[in-house]
């Protein structure tokens, strides 16, 4: 039987991803450089360019190349047009709201910050949100074809809608980011919890080695844990996976406790909430004081009998640590010093990523999502 021959529609339609795709790695090319760009003779790039003109997606610059006296014909530079649009990337967290709006380039080409405070209640936290993508858009002066969302709290998969779990830090409450948003963005709203976004940032940035089975443990004002398991984040029937914080493991003089309930024993919550204070506890672990010792002891164990069930139950080949108390190096020795001696040790390495890991991880899904649907 003779082989079937793709369809003209279908090469044509290759041909306009692999220009579409040339265009997203780089802001301006002529029909030869995309050419040699994306491999495809210079007729064929030249008519796949005339339909995305033709369907608005790539536009004439009216810049030019320089020709004539032996340098060749002049060429026309293209870009991708205007209408392509924008993604919204947003973190809802403990310090404020971010909403920025990234072009199909990866460019943050607006950027609106909003704060709350803490604890935060539902109410307030959409306005703030509400506030805080409108900036962005009149910015742009474009509606988002899609959003991502990164939330510091744990996010029911089902409905995207925020959870409120008995000694949450962050939000007091329930809140639905998808529902907020749809009026703002014209295509789907994407939610997931803060520390499977930072994972996946971390995932993503590995380019020397596949990063493909992997822990993320998150320490600083609240507890979390992502587990990275064959390439993808692992969340569980509700989206509930890696909700640690009432794991029990070993507390102040052997007790077993609660994970959470070793921070109250040992006077480093906020007063009046129930958010870790990662400036005493990093004062009250790292200090030269005698007692110090005793305090990274404490914290040791509490945190090798959390990552002791980790293991037992995701097999990671890698524990990575990351929060603005966990990255210290300090505490990441005294974590690797515990877990080393567990029956199955596994190698402990700090978070490559520090700066707000998570709407990174927001924004580079953001960006991918949004390339697909131009394409």
């Amino acid at each position: 039987m003779d082989p079937v021959k793709p369809s003209l529609e279908l090469l044509r339609s290759l041909t306009d991803e692999h220009v579409l795709r040339a265009l997203m790695r780089r802001q301006r090319l002529t029909r030869a450089e995309l050419a040699a760009e994306t491999g495809i003779s210079k007729p064929t790039v030249g008519e796949s360019v005339r339909r995305l003109v033709d369907a608005g997606l790539v536009a004439d610059t009216g810049q030019r190349t320089v020709g004539g006296r032996g340098r060749g014909r002049v060429g026309s530079y293209y870009a991708l047009a205007g209408s392509v649009g924008v993604a919204l990337a947003v973190s809802l967290a403990p310090e404020g709201i971010v909403a920025e709006c990234v072009d199909a380039h990866g460019d943050t080409v607006a950027r609106a910050q909003e704060k709350i405070s803490r604890p935060a209640r539902p109410a307030q936290v959409a306005a703030a949100l509400r506030t805080a993508v409108e900036q962005a858009r009149r910015d742009t002066g474009l509606t988002p074809r899609l959003a991502v969302v990164s939330a510091a709290d744990p996010v029911d998969r089902s409905t995207g809608r925020l959870v409120h779990l008995p000694d949450a830090p962050f939000l007091l409450g329930e809140l639905d980011p998808a529902r907020i948003l749809a009026p703002h963005v014209d295509g789907p709203v994407t939610v997931d919890n803060d520390v499977n976004w930072a994972a996946q940032a971390e995932r993503d940035q590995a380019r020397a080695a596949a990063l493909d089975d992997f822990t993320y443990l998150f320490l600083g004002e609240g507890l979390g844990c992502a587990i990275i398991s064959d390439g993808r984040v692992r969340r569980g029937h509700a989206g509930l996976a890696g909700e640690i914080a009432h794991l029990i493991t070993v507390g102040p003089r052997g007790r077993a406790l609660p994970f959470i309930e070793v921070f109250s024993e040992l006077g480093l919550r906020r007063t009046g909430s129930t958010a870790i204070d990662a400036g005493r506890l990093l004062t009250a672990a790292t200090s030269p004081e005698p007692q110090a010792a005793a305090t990274r002891h404490t914290l040791g164990q509490a945190i090798s009998g959390v990552l002791a069930a980790v293991i037992a139950l995701t097999d990671p080949e890698l524990i990575i640590i990351g929060g603005s108390w966990g990255s210290s190096p300090v505490i990441l020795d005294t974590i690797a010093a515990g877990t080393a001696r567990l029956p199955r040790a596994v190698p402990v390495q700090g978070a490559k990523l520090t700066g707000n890991p998570s709407l990174a991880g927001a924004r580079i899904a953001a960006l991918s999502r949004d390339r697909k649907s131009v394409v």
